[in-house]
C-alpha cells in the first residue's frame, strides 16, 4: 500500500501487499501471484517456498538469474492505528499492511518519520519574542514602528506606517491647530491605533512634539486623540527628542569616530546634539551628548514664514539668514571645537531634507530607505545638490520621484537648516539616516525591558 501523503512506494517503506498466499510452497505460485515489476529477495523474512527454490538451484549449478526485490525496513509503531469510517486506517502518517505470518495489520513507517517525531517531541517549544512600539506624531508626519528585539542592539521591524499629515499647517500665523489638520491627523491616527491593537505589544512609546507642544490648543487635541482614535499620546519636551534622535542613530557612529553633530530637521524644530567620543565610549550614544540645542523652526514654520513654491535665491539666502542667527545664540555650539579639524569629526543628519538630497544625490528613479540610510556624503557633493535643488522650479521638484508634491514645498525650507548648521560645524563628510524618533524609542524600550541581555527573549 502506498503512503499517498509521502509518495513513498510500499518497497521502499515496507512489506509489499502482492505477497505470496500462505500454504503455497511452490516457486511458481510465488511468481504467480507477483504483481509486474515486484522482485524477490531471499533473507531472513523470506517463505518456505522461497528457500525450496534456492536450494534446488543450488543443486543444479546453473542458478537462474533474478533481479531482487528491494525491501525497506519494517519499523512497528506502538499503538495500533485507528480504523477510519470505511475501515480503512485513518492516520496520513502510516503505512498498513497485511504480515502474511500472522495474518494481522502491521503499521509501518519510515525510520527517518519516526526519528523526525521523536526530535518534534522532544523539542522545547520556542519562545515569542516580544513586541515593541512606538508612535510619533510630528508637525508634518505620523510615523509608527512596530519591532521585535534581534541582535544586541538591533530590532526587526515587522509592522510600519507613515502618513504626511501636516498637522502644523498654518500654526506659525494662527497660533492653534487648524480644524482640516487634526482631522487629516486622527485619521492618520485610527490607522495607527487599529494596527496596535491587532498585535499583542509588550512595552509601547507614543508621542507628540513640536506642532502639540506649542499650540494653544494642543492638549485639547490630544483629548480628541484618545476619545476617537484610542490613543494616548504624550508632549515630550525638546531635551528629550534631542536625546531620542540620538539615541536612534546609535549603529550609524562608527567605533573610531571621535565626535559628530546631530542634527534633526523637522516641520516645526529643529533638534541638534554635540556628542563627544574622544574618551571611553560607552553602549548608549545619548551618554555622549556634551551640549544640545532645540531651535524653534523646522521645514514647515520656515516655508510659511518666506514662502516654499516660489523661492528665489535671495530667499533662500534669507532663510539661511533666519536660521544662523538663531544658532548664534546657542552657547554650547562650541563644546566640539577641539574635533572640528579631526578627520573623525563629522556631521550626522536625521531628516527628510538629507534623505532627499541622498535620492537626489544618488539619481534615484524612485526611493530607496536601503540606499540611503548610511550613506556617507563628500562637502562638494552636498554643495552641489543644495546648489541644484536651488536652481529648479516648483515643478521639477514635484517631478523629481525622491521629492515629490508632498515635500516640493518644503524641501528648500530644510536645505537652508542644513547650510546653517553646516557653517557653524563645517565637516568634510555628512552621514545620512533614516531614522530618527521611533528609532531612538525602540532601542530605550528594549534596552531598559532587557532584551538583549536574554538574547532577545525579555525577561521570564
Amino acid at each position: 500500500m502506498e503512503d499517498r501523503d509521502t509518495g513513498a512506494g510500499a518497497p521502499e517503506v515496507g512489506a509489499s501487499s502482492a505477497s505470496p498466499p500462505q500454504g503455497s510452497g511452490s516457486p511458481s505460485a510465488g511468481r504467480h501471484h507477483r504483481r509486474p515489476g515486484e522482485h524477490r529477495q531471499p533473507g531472513r523474512h523470506a517463505g518456505a517456498g522461497q528457500q525450496a527454490d534456492d536450494a534446488s538451484q543450488n543443486q543444479k549449478g546453473k542458478p537462474k538469474k533474478r533481479r531482487k526485490r528491494r525491501r525497506g525496513r519494517k519499523v512497528f509503531a506502538r499503538d495500533e492505528a485507528k480504523p477510519g469510517a470505511n475501515g480503512s486506517p485513518s492516520s496520513r502518517d502510516h503505512a498498513v499492511s497485511a504480515d502474511s505470518s500472522r495474518g494481522k495489520p502491521v503499521v509501518v513507517l519510515p525510520a527517518i518519520a519516526v526519528m523526525r517525531v521523536e526530535q518534534a517531541e522532544r523539542r522545547p517549544p520556542m519562545p515569542e519574542l516580544p513586541v515593541f512600539a512606538a508612535l510619533d506624531l510630528g508637525t508634518n508626519n505620523c510615523r509608527l514602528l512596530v519591532a521585535v528585539p534581534t541582535r544586541h542592539g538591533q530590532f526587526r521591524v515587522i509592522d510600519a506606517f507613515s502618513r504626511i499629515v501636516r498637522l502644523g499647517e498654518g500654526l506659525t500665523a494662527n497660533g492653534r491647530l487648524g480644524q482640516p489638520a487634526m482631522d487629516r491627523a486622527v485619521e492618520a491616527l485610527k490607522i495607527c491605533g487599529d494596527k496596535l491593537r491587532n498585535r499583542k505589544i509588550r512595552k509601547a512609546r507614543l508621542i507628540a512634539t513640536e506642532a502639540c507642544r506649542t499650540a494653544e490648543n494642543g492638549v485639547e487635541f490630544l483629548d480628541r486623540v484618545e476619545r476617537e482614535a484610542g490613543l494616548k499620546l504624550e508632549i515630550i519636551d525638546r531635551q528629550t527628542e534631542a536625546r531620542l534622535a540620538v539615541s536612534g542613530c546609535g549603529s550609524l557612529v562608527e567605533r573610531e569616530t571621535e565626535g559628530v553633530v546631530l542634527f534633526d530637521i523637522g516641520g516645526g524644530s529643529s533638534e541638534i546634539a554635540l556628542i563627544d567620543l574622544a574618551g571611553r565610549r560607552s553602549p548608549r550614544l545619548a551618554n555622549h551628548i556634551v551640549s544640545w540645542t532645540s531651535l524653534p523652526v523646522g521645514v514647515v514654520s520656515l516655508a510659511e514664514r518666506f514662502g516654499g513654491r516660489t523661492v528665489t535665491r535671495e530667499i533662500f539666502a534669507a532663510m539661511v539668514d533666519d536660521v544662523a542667527g538663531r544658532l548664534a545664540c546657542f552657547d554650547g555650539r562650541d563644546r566640539l571645537s577641539h574635533l572640528k579639524a579631526n578627520p573623525n569629526f563629522h556631521l550626522l543628519g536625521t531628516s527628510g531634507t538629507v534623505t532627499t538630497l541622498a535620492g537626489v544625490h544618488l539619481d534615484l528613479e524612485r526611493y530607496d530607505r536601503r540606499r540611503v540610510d548610511g550613506l556617507w556624503m563628500d562637502r562638494d557633493s552636498v554643495d552641489r545638490m543644495v546648489e541644484k535643488l536651488v536652481g529648479w522650479d516648483f515643478q521639477q521638484r514635484v517631478a523629481n520621484p525622491c521629492i515629490g508634491a508632498d515635500r516640493a514645498d518644503l524641501v528648500l525650507a530644510g536645505c537652508a537648516i542644513l547650510e546653517a548648521i553646516r557653517a557653524v560645524w563645517p565637516s568634510e563628510r555628512l552621514r545620512v539616516a533614516d531614522r530618527g524618533l521611533r528609532e531612538g524609542i525602540l532601542s530605550e524600550l528594549m534596552a531598559d525591558d532587557g532584551v538583549w541581555r536574554n538574547n532577545g527573549r525579555g525577561r521570564a
